[in-house]
This record gives C-alpha cells, structure tokens and sequence, in this order.
C-alpha cells in the first residue's frame, strides 16, 4: 500500500478539529443551525491554512446522509462523507480554475447546476483558485452565482483576493482566512506525532511551527521531511541536519549583530542564511518583516495589536526594538527594499547585500544630513559673531569682501583707479582691476573707495604694485573670470573728473596683457 502523506492523513474532517480558524467554523454552524446558509462563500488566505477543507467539511455538514438536515456535527463515515473527503463525490463537484479558465467550462457548470443532485441534499460547486478565470468566465458566472437554483451552493477559495472581481465578491459571504500562529500549529504537529507514536522533542515542534509561516500543510511537510531523516525520534541535532534555522532567528541575528556594530558578524550571519537555501530577494523580505516588527513595537508600544507574534517570543522583540529609533527602522527598511530590487536584476546580487550590510553595521560613523547642517549654522553663526565683533561689516551669501580676502597682504586690493590718472592693471583673462573692483564695490558695499586701505588712506605704487602681484589676489581674479564687466576705468565717488584715460581701447571680454607694473 502507498505511502499517504501527513497533509492528507491529518485533514481535519469536521468543524472542532479545524485549527487557526475557529471564528470561521463558529459562524458557519451558527449559520448551519440557524438555517442561514448562504448560496455562496468565498474563502481566502495564503496557502495551507484551511480554506479547502473548510469547504469540504462545510460541503459534509450540507450532505451528510446519516443526518435528515444539515448538521454541525457529520458523521465521516457515511458514503457520503467519504466521498466528499476525498473530492470524488459525484454531487460534490470540486473545480481547479488554474486549469478550467474559459468562459467554455462556466456554461458547462451552468447548464449542469440545473440538474437536481443524484443522491444529496445540494450540488455544491467548490472552486479553487478562483481569480485564475478569465474576466469573461468571471462575467458568464455572475448571474447563476446570483440567481443559482435553491439545490446549488457555490463555494470559491483564492490565494489572491485582489485579483476576483467586486462584482463576484459582493454576490457571496467572505471568509478571510488567518496565518495560523506557531503555537497552535505545534500543538498539532504534537499530537500528530502522538498518534504516530513516536517521538520530538518541544524545540523541533516550535521550530517547525516558525518556519511553517502559518501554513499548517507547510508544517506537515517539514514533519514528514523530518521524519524521513530520523523515524523514532526527533531531535535538535536532527532539525539543524535537515531544516534551515527560522528566519526571524537568522533576521534577529543579523540586526543584533547590526545594533553592536559589528559589520563581520553581520556578514557572517548574513552567509549562515544564504547558505541555507535563500536567495538575496528571499532574504530581504524576511529581514525587511523582521525590521517592520520591530519598528511597530518601538512606535505603537509593546503590547501593540499590529503586530501578530507569539507571546513567548515577544519580549525578545521588544528588548531588540529598543536598540534603534524610529527613523533608523525606517531607513533600514527603505535601503533594504531597494537592495531587493537591485538584487532582482543585477548580477552580483550577493555583492550588494554584503555592500548593504556593511552599511547598515558601519551607519554610526555616517553623520546624517540633519546633523551637518547644524553644524554648518552653527559655524556660520560663529564666525558672523566674530567678525561683527572684530568691525568687520557682514558679507552677503557669495560676495566676498576683498578687504578680507586679501588677508595674506594686511591691505586692501587695488580695485579701480586714483584721479592721478593711473594705468589700470589688466589681468591675463582681459579683466582690468578696475572693472573688478567697480563689481566688487558695487556687490559688496565695501566702507572703503577703491584704491584706499580700509582705514581711508591712499594707498602708494609700491602697496598696489605688491597687491597686484599677491598670489591671492591673483586667484581672486581668475576666480571671477568671465563675469560680465566693465573694462573701463571706474571713477571715484565724488571725484570731478569724469573719466580716467586708458591706453589703447578695450573691449568686455576682450583679453590683453597687463602691464609689467603700474606708475602714476
């Protein structure tokens, strides 16, 4: 005889076996004993959490031969029963939508809801993975699922409940299925193995639950799995042999490790889960999970609702919350979900997740953009106050005070012309000292005229010629060539000449040589 997997062996068969979703069962006896049975249900969840044997068990309750009515409670042994517990019940009629998706196969169904039911009480329509029709097949069933004969009951089950359109969802009764919690699904996996008669120790049951991610199917393939490896008894040493390790363990690992600083055992952890089966993108989402835990138990408090772990995990959780802040969770989160993405089409996948690691172990020594502005305002404001202090006038944003940049020659830069009629000095780049000094002035509302020092006295040929040939200045100039001035000899406020003569005509922008040195 072959062998029949735990999944199938350990279906629950009536509503009080039905694990993770008792609510679900309590409203459908309710409806059962109260005679509100709907024509149409739609059940939807992730995989491996009850939606199928749900519908079996309610299709049971409906037919159940050994009962005169529905009943809450059906008796499994009846040919009916049986029949239905395997999807080989001739009025039972069990439907896969991955594979049935034309509008073909739903005139089909119609034109066969018409016939009365061969030996049951109701024909019941269970349809799996119901999104999978095509948006014709959806239109061709809305009208029977509405109107459907009194004998005809619909059941619909979807892994994606997006996907089904609003007018099929709003024509039936809608039963979210939860992920069933780990504790509940060990305490299954216990009495599976007690029924088995053999042996696991409570850590492989709870492990076993945590990797199971809800599904109570996935759990049982791990155990058959297991099983397989070791068939008496089942240890710790056995699990680490044949299943990965929990991914929240690896995520809290690698945080913990990220919280410490620590960028190799970061790596190290990050390998550990690599090397266990997951690919980069796999390992994002369960860390970006991870994080987003922890940053609603940081936000929203320790008891908050939000988040759906067990209780004997919680306080870890909480004491991990508390390494970071708020903002830090979230760019965490951001920076790993665009590693995912990247991971997606790149490569070197396994290069940018260590990349990424490393960024998040190393974040102490990056200064955030926040902080280096206030830096900045504060250095800003400090040196404002120094040089108001000193009798320096305040500089607008970007017009420097050449009194000031000329600080390596302790006087002012000569930047236009005396009434004595001096040769304005003209730079490599076509611009005359004057013309710069002119833009300067004007820019800047320097306190002292053009040719002056800053304490008002005229400066000598000797001073100009040795600030014209300053290093500084010189990078003054080039550092304004180009600007858009005046070449011509400024005039001195209040001066009654109107012009200071030039040799030889310039144009703006027109480049010249300076003269070797300047007389008056």
């Amino acid at each position: 005889m072959s062998y029949r997997v735990l999944a199938r062996t350990y279906r629950s068969n009536t509503f009080d076996e039905v694990v993770g979703q008792e609510t679900i069962a309590t409203t459908l006896k309710n409806a059962i004993t109260s005679g509100r049975v709907h024509h149409g249900y739609l059940f939807t969840g992730t995989r491996g959490v009850g939606k199928t044997s749900m519908a079996r068990i309610l299709a049971k309750a409906l037919n159940c031969a050994d009962s005169d009515a529905p009943t809450i409670t059906p008796c499994c042994s009846c040919g009916s029963c049986q029949a239905i517990a395997v999807g080989e019940d001739i009025d039972v009629v069990e439907i896969d939508a991955a594979s049935n998706t034309s509008v073909d196969n739903i005139r089909e169904l119609r034109s066969n809801a018409t016939l009365r039911p061969a030996r049951s009480r109701f024909k019941i329509y269970i349809i799996d993975e119901v999104h999978m029709l095509s948006m014709s097949a959806f239109n061709a069933l809305l009208k029977t699922l509405e109107e459907p004969p009194s004998h005809v009951k619909f059941i619909l089950a979807t892994t994606e409940s997006q996907k089904v359109p609003a007018t099929i969802q709003s024509r039936c009764q809608r039963f979210d299925f939860r992920a069933i919690d780990a504790a509940a699904i060990a305490d299954h996996l216990r009495r599976v193995i007690e029924a088995e008669g053999l042996k696991a120790e409570e850590g492989v049951l709870r492990r076993i639950g945590r990797l199971a991610n809800g599904s109570m199917r996935d759990a049982l393939s791990l155990l058959d799995k297991l099983l397989s490896y070791e068939p008496t008894c089942l240890t710790a040493e056995v699990a680490n042999e044949v299943i990965p390790p929990p991914h929240d363990e690896l995520a809290s690992a690698v945080i913990d490790c990220v919280s410490q600083s620590d960028a190799a055992g970061a790596l190290r952890e990050l390998d550990r889960a690599l090397q266990s089966g997951r690919t980069v993108e796999r390992f994002c989402d369960n860390l970006i999970d991870h994080v987003r835990t922890l940053m609603l138990l940081r936000v929203c408090g320790d008891d908050t609702e939000l988040v759906d772990v067990a209780d004997s995990v919680r306080p870890a959780l909480v004491t991990q919350a508390a390494g970071f802040d708020a903002p830090t969770y979230v760019f965490v989160i951001t920076l790993l979900e665009e590693l995912r993405r990247s991971a997606k089409s790149s490569g070197t996948g396994r290069a940018l997740a260590d990349a990424a690691i490393v960024r998040l172990a190393m974040a102490q020594q990056f200064t955030d953009i926040g902080t280096l502005i206030a830096r900045l305002e504060g250095d800003t404001t400090a040196l404002a106050v120094e040089k108001t202090s000193g009798g320096a006038k305040k500089k607008g944003p970007g017009n420097p005070n050449l009194a000031e940049l000329g600080g390596s020659a302790g006087i002012a830069a000569p930047v236009s012309q005396s009434r004595t009629g001096l040769e304005p000095s003209v730079s490599s780049t076509g611009m005359s000292e004057s013309g710069l000094g002119a833009g300067y002035s004007a820019g800047v509302g320097s306190a002292a005229p053009s040719g002056l020092s800053p304490d008002g006295r005229r400066l000598s040929s000797a001073e100009r010629a040795r600030v014209a040939e300053d290093e500084f200045v010189m990078r003054v100039k080039e550092a304004v060539d180009g600007t858009l001035l005046d070449v011509r000899a400024a005039q001195l406020p209040g001066s009654p000449d109107s012009e200071v003569s030039v040799e030889g005509e310039f144009e703006a922008g027109k480049t010249v040589d300076a003269p070797a040195a300047l007389t008056e």
